[in-house]
């Protein structure tokens, strides 16, 4: 793959901004923003991500400020360890996103210990973070760490699942624009977690040409000439139905194409047209974990599953407390 396929097409290794430049959000440990660099994530990013939902359980409009329930039973001066861990199988994913949720709601008097690496297989019992601090403020952040968490696991199970499937094929799986809004990033992130790879992270860093720009255009060469001479330094990749498709996007120069419902034969077909001139084909259309094995055996380098990121169940995690003696 050409260097700029790796750069547009591969998001797993180099964020968008440069964590180093990145100054420390108030609140926060040095190892939660060590932990979130090592991820590949922008602090900066995630913290507006933490603070929206933490101002969903804290609207300023309230007055308040604070939970209610918690503020009114328990005592400010108790202090407990608390204790996230799993209540079912599964990967786990989040886990420096769960500790920027504690630090941004407990700050200072949080100390929090990631018991576990994102991408671990967990069971029922294993413990994935543990947090000391003040109960009050335990319990405020406790939905918030846990929905997060609990998301982003039940993303890298379900792609773990698919790698999995097709383990020892040479292809990947690899996820899509179905995100969450706003969520893009972590779910992404998760992805990767789980042993997938990402595409593209938004519509400026490479072009997909699909079957509506087909139609617009006039046909597959004439979209990706369009595209080609309107971006020259952005890869191009080129939704196909037809063989013969593929054969016109593999003559135009396209960087990689993207085989819509074709059968495992016509794959084939198109990984014997497209190998020889170095061009990366990708199926996709309604993809079942069932199949995976067997589209991944046609030669294809990526399987396209949406499913991945915007139809997953959450991993069931708990937080567990025990007062400080």
């Amino acid at each position: 793959m050409s260097p700029r396929m790796k750069a547009s097409f591969g998001f797993g290794s180099s964020p968008a901004s440069d964590q180093a430049t990145l100054a420390r959000r108030p609140g926060w440990s040095a190892t939660t923003e060590k932990a979130l660099a090592e991820a590949g994530l922008d602090p900066s990013a995630v913290g507006d991500v933490v603070a929206r939902a933490i101002a969903e359980d804290l609207p300023a409009a309230s007055g308040l400020g604070v939970d209610v329930t918690s503020a009114a039973t328990v005592p400010a001066d108790l202090v407990a360890v608390g204790r996230i861990v799993a209540r079912a199988r599964g990967v786990v994913a989040g886990l420096p996103v769960a500790a920027a949720v504690f630090d941004a709601m407990v700050g200072p008097d949080a100390e929090v210990t990631l018991t576990a690496a994102d991408g671990d297989r967990i069971g029922p019992g294993t413990e994935v973070l543990r947090v000391r601090g003040p109960v009050r403020g335990l319990l405020t952040a406790e939905r918030t760490a846990l929905n997060l968490l609990c998301h982003l696991s039940g993303v890298a199970t379900v792609t773990r699942a698919w790698a999995d499937a097709i383990a020892g094929t040479g292809a990947a799986v690899r996820d899509t624009r179905k995100t969450m809004p706003g969520l893009r990033a972590l779910e992404k992130y998760a992805v990767r977690a789980g042993g997938g790879v990402n595409h593209r992270m938004s519509l400026v860093d490479a072009a997909l040409v699909k079957d509506n720009h087909v139609v617009a255009a006039g046909g597959v060469a004439a979209a990706f000439a369009a595209v080609r001479a309107a971006f020259p330094d952005l890869p191009v990749e080129v939704e196909c139905d037809t063989v013969e498709q593929v054969r016109e996007a593999v003559a135009a120069g396209a960087d990689l194409i993207l085989l819509d419902n074709m059968t495992p034969d016509e794959l084939r077909a198109a990984v014997a047209l497209a190998r020889p001139a170095g061009v990366l084909l990708e199926a996709s259309g309604g993809l079942t974990i069932d199949v995976a094995a067997e589209v991944a055996a046609t030669g294809v380098d990526y399987l396209s599953v949406g499913g991945i990121t915007h139809s997953v169940m959450a991993l069931d995690l708990g937080l567990d407390l025990t007062l400080d003696k």
